[in-house]
């Protein structure tokens, strides 16, 4: 099982590959592509890979944030009780 700091690595590698991907994507539409029929196709890719990327960037955040937060819980409530193994 990974840890939280893979998935959040994972996840944040992959938003953005999926934004650099779309950029480049956006870069050949406007400037190498066939103008009059092949954009559409180019455009709809684009916005797509960059929507994609932008979800998992903040999917990362969300999960590290999750995850800090309840390591912080976690924390309080230890200090709060004493230890009971003795």
């Amino acid at each position: 099982m990974s840890s939280h700091k893979d998935k959040f690595l994972t996840k944040l590698l992959i938003g953005f590959a999926a934004i650099i991907a779309g950029t480049l994507v956006t870069f050949y539409a406007i400037f190498e592509a066939d103008h009059d029929s092949d954009w559409y196709f180019l455009a709809t890719l684009a916005a797509v890979l960059v929507c994609a990327g932008i979800y998992f960037c903040l999917a990362a955040f969300v999960h590290k944030v999750k995850a800090d937060f309840s390591k912080r819980q976690k924390s309080r409530e230890q200090q709060k009780s004493p230890s009971s193994d003795y």
